[in-house]
């Protein structure tokens, strides 16, 4: 193989966050902001809750709807916190480990994001209902500065996920619901980062990725419910993700100039994971209904990303399955107005030793509070505030540029993430026609 082929598979390593990266509010890159109903009480029933609003986390939720019926949300969401050096050493050919130097504090690497979503629901009979819910399950910004010490793990990053559920559902008994759904997935991804040159005091290299693929899952899940309680159980299947994009590596001078390029056509797949996710309501008294809800997701499935030619490897990310619960209650404080509040825990499927800057993720708490008010019989305004607090947690995956070539420069990553936090601001609307 050749020099310049060697550099090309090594500078590949770009891709174990193609389409990946920055702390999200769900788990790792998932955003579960796709109901602002659901945002009031921190995500704890909407597995078990009924109407357009819940259909992302459970298609038999509009089972036995009498009008159609149509739900609108947007969040913005606020992220703050620091990725700082704690001593990160390269190593350039034929020298000793030195400090990576740049700046190094790293503020607010994650941008401010607006994230809407929507759905709706239509009664074919008593029993039978169509619907359609359109979210963005993984969708956000992380720039780091050109100085930063995190430069050669991360620069810009930037994805877009559209997801489109059209769904069926059917009231199989009085006491049952049932529902299905598929999931047709676009995904847009951006990422960069800079590229050690042999000598410290040259500039720094540059390369980035680009590319995008449609795919699809598949949602599924049932209710049960009495006068009292509603328990509701969802499958939404893990996504095998294939993108087709552009690589492109510049500024690279002395003997790497050679691996400066733009490739074309090339391939990756990876997947997203499976979430299982068992609910419950139960009317405590006539105004107080309490909530919970667990969501167990297989991020193992996320093991690796499989680059396709010419690049041909696989590189390993080695995600562990995780969970989250969440309780809540819902108040109707009168006919009209309805108060609600939750809380949150999320476990993340990162671990320590091979957590890096792109995805500075860790466990969360997540205390949200909001409330519904009912305009007129048809339009309900649904508004919630979430704050979601990040443990502090390592930033400690090793990585190498041009691996396997006598440029090899490997860079022991050292850093942290602390004082992570979000402000969630969510507004919607319900509507019956």
């Amino acid at each position: 193989m050749s020099l310049r082929n060697q550099v090309a598979l090594s500078l590949s390593l770009g891709f174990s966050s193609f389409a990946l990266a920055g702390t999200a509010h769900g788990q790792a890159f998932y955003l579960q902001e796709q109901s602002a109903r659901g945002a009031g009480r921190a995500f704890s029933g909407e597995a078990a809750d009924t109407g357009p609003s819940s259909l992302w986390w459970n298609p038999s939720a509009i089972a036995g709807i009498t009008d159609p019926e149509a739900a609108v949300a947007v969040s913005v969401i606020l992220p703050r916190g620091k990725v700082i050096d704690t001593g990160t050493l390269i190593r350039r050919p034929g020298q000793t480990f030195t400090p990576v130097g740049g700046d190094p504090v790293a503020r607010n690497p994650i941008n401010n994001g607006v994230l809407p979503s929507g759905a709706i629901a239509v009664p074919l009979s008593d029993r039978l209902a169509v619907g359609l819910a359109v979210s963005s399950p993984y969708s956000f910004t992380t720039d780091y500065p050109a100085t930063s010490w995190a430069r050669y793990s991360a620069a810009r990053t930037k994805l877009l996920t559209i997801d489109v559920q059209p769904s069926i559902a059917y009231a199989a008994a009085d006491w049952l619901r049932i529902g299905a759904g598929i999931n047709v997935e676009y995904t847009d991804a951006t990422l960069g980062n800079a590229l050690p040159n042999v000598l410290a005091a040259l500039p720094d290299g540059q390369q980035r990725l680009k590319g995008h693929g449609w795919d699809v899952g598949w949602t599924v899940g049932f209710q049960l419910h009495n006068d009292w309680a509603t328990v509701g159980f969802s499958y939404k299947s893990a996504i095998k993700h294939h993108l087709k994009g552009d690589l492109e590596i510049s500024g690279l001078v002395g003997p790497l100039e050679s691996s400066n390029m733009s490739l074309s056509g090339v391939k990756a797949n990876f997947y997203t994971p499976a979430q299982i996710t068992l609910g419950g309501r139960f009317r405590a008294t006539d105004r107080l209904t309490l909530n919970a809800q667990m969501v167990r997701f297989t991020w193992n499935k996320f093991d690796a990303i499989r680059l396709g030619p010419p690049l041909n490897t696989a590189l390993p990310q080695n995600y562990r399955n995780s969970w989250s619960f969440a309780g809540g209650v819902d108040y109707a404080a009168s006919p009209q107005l309805t108060l609600r509040a939750g809380v949150q825990r999320a476990l993340t499927p990162t671990r320590d030793g091979e957590r890096d800057a792109r995805v500075p993720d860790a466990n969360r708490w997540n205390f949200g509070a909001g409330a519904s008010y009912d305009v007129s019989p048809g339009f309900t305004i649904d508004a919630a505030a979430n704050y979601v607090d990040f443990s502090d947690a390592p930033i400690d995956r090793p990585t190498a540029a041009y691996a396997g070539t006598p440029a090899q420069t490997p860079v022991l990553t050292s850093g942290e993430l602390i004082d992570a936090h979000a402000l969630v601001l969510s507004l919607g609307g319900r509507f019956k026609f």
